[in-house]
C-alpha cells in the first residue's frame, strides 16, 4: 500500500463536506486538477471509489462514510500536535464564497460588503443565491458558506449572530391621493395592497399580526421579491409593508414615502447563520467577522 499523503486527507475532508471536487479545490486553494489527482490517489489507496457523482453532487460511498470519522480524527490529532491552525490570508486568497441572502440584503447590504472586499481581498469571489427552504441543507453540506436573513427554522447544528433588527413600515406613493403623512386603520384596509412572498424576510410576522387583529387586506398583487416593489408603488395607489431599512434605501430612489403602520408590528432580528461543521474554518471565520464589523452599527448583541 502506497504512503498516504496528508494533502490527500484534506481533499477527502473537503469533498466529503462540500460534495464537490471543484468546491473542495477552491476551499483549499488548489487547482481542480490537483484535487482530482488526490482523489484518484485516495481511491487507489483504499481500493474504493469513495465518492460517486449524483444529482446532489459527489456523494460518499459506504466505505467513505466509515473512513470519514477516522480520517477526520487523524487530521485533528495531527493539527493539535503541531499546534497548527489553517491560515487564511484575505489579500492573497482567490477563494469563492457562496452566500444565501434575501433580496432585501442584496439591496441594503451587498454593495457595502463588496466595497470592503475590493479593498482588502480583491481576488475573492462572491456567489449569491436566495434564501429558500433548501438553505439549511446547503449550509450543512458546505454548498453555502453563510446565510444572512431571518431563518427561525434552523435547528441544532447551526450557529448564528445578530447583525441588526428590522422594524416594518408602510410604503405608499409620495403623491397618493388619499394617504398623507399618516394612515389610519380604516384607510389602510380600504386601499389595495401588495404582498411580497419571499423567504428570510420576516413577512410571515406581518401576516400573523394582521390575522390576529382581524385585518383582511385587499391584496391586489403578490410578488416573489422586493426588487421592483418600490417602482410599482410609486406608479400606483397600492400600499406595501416592507422592512424599514429597505424602505429607507428605496425612498431616495423612487417617488415614495414611508408611514408608520396603523397597527404595531414586532421587529425581527437579521442574523448571519453558519453550520457547526464550518465553525472553525479560517475563511468562514474571516467572512463572518468582516460582515459583523461592517454592520456593527446596527448590532444589538455579539
Amino acid at each position: 500500500m502506497a504512503k498516504l499523503d496528508l494533502e490527500w486527507l484534506a481533499v477527502f475532508d473537503e469533498i466529503y463536506k462540500t460534495n464537490s471536487v471543484s468546491r473542495a479545490a477552491e476551499r483549499l486553494g488548489l487547482a481542480q486538477a490537483t484535487a482530482s489527482i488526490a482523489l484518484n490517489k485516495l481511491r487507489m489507496h483504499f481500493g474504493d471509489k469513495l465518492f460517486s457523482r449524483t444529482a446532489k453532487g459527489m456523494m460518499p460511498t459506504p466505505r467513505a462514510e466509515i473512513l470519514y470519522p477516522e480520517l477526520r480524527d487523524i487530521m485533528e490529532r495531527l493539527e493539535s500536535a503541531r499546534g497548527f491552525r489553517a491560515e487564511f490570508v484575505p489579500a492573497q486568497s482567490n477563494r469563492q464564497f457562496r452566500l444565501s441572502i434575501t433580496d432585501i440584503s442584496e439591496i441594503v447590504l451587498l454593495s457595502t460588503l463588496l466595497n470592503r472586499l475590493q479593498k482588502v481581498a480583491p481576488d475573492i469571489r462572491i456567489d449569491i443565491e436566495k434564501i429558500t427552504d433548501d438553505s439549511a441543507g446547503r449550509l450543512a453540506s458546505g454548498e453555502v458558506d453563510l446565510a444572512v436573513g431571518f431563518m427561525p427554522h434552523l435547528e441544532a447544528g447551526f450557529h448564528q449572530q445578530i447583525l441588526f433588527t428590522q422594524n416594518f413600515v408602510c410604503m405608499a406613493a409620495r403623491n397618493h391621493p388619499r394617504i398623507g403623512s399618516r394612515i389610519s386603520r380604516a384607510a389602510f384596509l380600504n386601499e389595495g395592497h401588495i404582498v411580497v412572498m419571499t423567504s428570510g424576510t420576516g413577512h410571515s410576522i406581518v401576516d400573523k399580526v394582521f390575522e390576529q387583529q382581524g385585518m383582511a387586506r385587499k391584496v391586489v398583487l403578490r410578488l416573489p421579491s422586493f426588487l421592483g416593489v418600490a417602482h410599482i408603488v410609486a406608479e400606483t395607489e397600492l400600499l406595501v409593508i416592507v422592512p424599514q431599512k429597505l424602505g429607507e434605501k428605496l425612498v431616495s430612489q423612487e417617488d415614495i414615502k414611508l408611514l408608520a403602520p396603523p397597527v404595531a408590528l414586532p421587529s425581527f432580528a437579521v442574523k448571519q447563520h453558519w453550520h457547526e461543521r464550518f465553525h472553525a474554518d479560517a475563511g468562514n471565520i474571516w467572512l463572518r467577522r468582516t460582515i459583523a464589523e461592517l454592520f456593527s452599527t446596527y448590532a444589538l448583541e455579539a
